[in-house]
């Protein structure tokens, strides 16, 4: 069996072959009736091998479920016809793919699950329950009722662990109903999609990256913690929008590690921020409230722009959804610090640009908060 130092694939491994004797069901042809199917692919033992299964058996007709299990490298699928077809679709990937056993499956009914969130009431909180539920296994369809406070969830699996992934997000879920429903479509690839996400991402990234550079001159210039902290955050986004980038088309788990990076980024960004906030509160200030205001519209045009492009796009991953939320958190912070400027114009008082830096910052926090809770 193939065995792996560390958590990633770097062409270090060693390959020592399994005989696993095949034992096959017959199964006449024509029939409709259901099966589970187990695969030996002694060479699968990272995630980048887990997407490319994926990606093969993704158009195959009759398949509705995969479960991967990589300590033991495994493949279990779900589909109606003859195994052999299947094996036939993995035996290009050079993975030594073996049949070891087929059976009739238990079941390929999907159930249709209602959940009460009395505190889902906006789409910040929508957007963070899609993070929540984006890769956990067997997921069909999500539907949002805002209004009702209702989820429903067309899924595979125990109900309990949808659940599980809720609770920690104290939104207060609770079940309501599940009743059967149809078989649950496999996702398919998306190529297309995955390079429009791409470029998407690579804009981002240029506009974050240039105004992290911009507003931080300008703010050290105007001496404005408003400014500073508003700059880093852009330096976060920057970060964040660089590391979707890299998550593009990878495996759920790559995904994941992603958004946590750029959860704890932010999480170190947002205390340097708060630092400065008390330095210059100790020490005094001066900020320069038209340089506060102009740089602030600037900078809340572009974010609103990003705000526009990854909105279409929110729903295509938790490291695209992780990109809107941060996003969003900008375009607040940019109204403020342009607030702030008119309030130091007109008070002749530093302390709305300290109480706007302190803010950014405290916003920052929990947007990596909201990440970090993210299993």
């Amino acid at each position: 069996m193939k065995t792996c130092q560390g958590s990633t694939c770097s062409g270090g491994c060693t390959s020592n072959q399994i005989n696993t004797p095949v034992s096959t069901s017959a199964m006449p042809p024509g029939r409709a009736e259901a099966f589970s199917s187990v695969f030996a692919i002694p060479k699968m033992d990272c995630p980048s091998e887990e997407n490319l299964v994926r990606m093969a058996l993704a158009g195959t007709e009759g398949v509705t479920a995969l479960e991967f299990d990589l300590a033991t490298r495994r493949l279990t699928v779900t589909h109606s016809g003859e195994a052999e077809r299947i094996e036939a679709k993995l035996r290009p990937l050079n993975l030594d793919a073996a049949l070891i056993e087929t059976a009739a499956a238990k079941s390929t009914v999907g159930t249709l699950t209602r959940f009460s969130i009395p505190k889902m009431d906006c789409p910040s909180e929508e957007n963070l329950i899609r993070m929540a539920l984006a890769d956990q296994a067997g997921i069909g369809t999500l539907s949002f009722d805002l209004r009702k406070h209702e989820l429903s969830v067309i899924h595979m699996g125990p109900t309990e662990d949808i659940l599980g992934k809720l609770a920690p997000l104290n939104l207060n879920a609770e079940l309501i109903d599940s009743v059967p429903q149809g078989n649950v479509p496999l996702a398919r690839p998306d190529p297309e999609g995955d390079a429009s996400e791409a470029r998407t991402l690579k804009v981002m990234l240029a506009i974050n990256g240039t105004m992290f550079v911009f507003e931080m001159l300008v703010g050290l210039i105007a001496q404005s913690t408003g400014l500073i902290a508003d700059s880093l955050d852009m330096f976060a986004d920057a970060a964040v929008y660089g590391l979707a980038l890299y998550a593009v088309g990878r495996a759920a788990g790559m995904k994941i590690r992603a958004a946590h990076f750029a959860g704890w980024l932010q999480m170190l960004l947002a205390l340097g921020a708060l630092g400065e906030v008390l330095r210059r509160a100790v020490f005094g200030s001066e900020p320069q409230s038209s340089l506060m205001i102009g740089v602030g519209l600037i900078a809340l045009v572009a974010n609103m722009t990003c705000l526009v492009l990854i909105a279409r796009k929110r729903d295509r991953g938790v490291h695209m959804t992780a990109s809107y939320i941060f996003s969003a958190n900008d375009v607040i912070a940019n109204l403020g610090v342009v607030a702030a400027g008119l309030l130091v114009a007109w008070t002749g008082s530093p302390y709305p640009d300290l109480v706007i830096g302190s803010i950014i910052g405290l916003v920052v926090l929990s947007g990596a908060r909201r990440i970090l809770m993210l299993r």
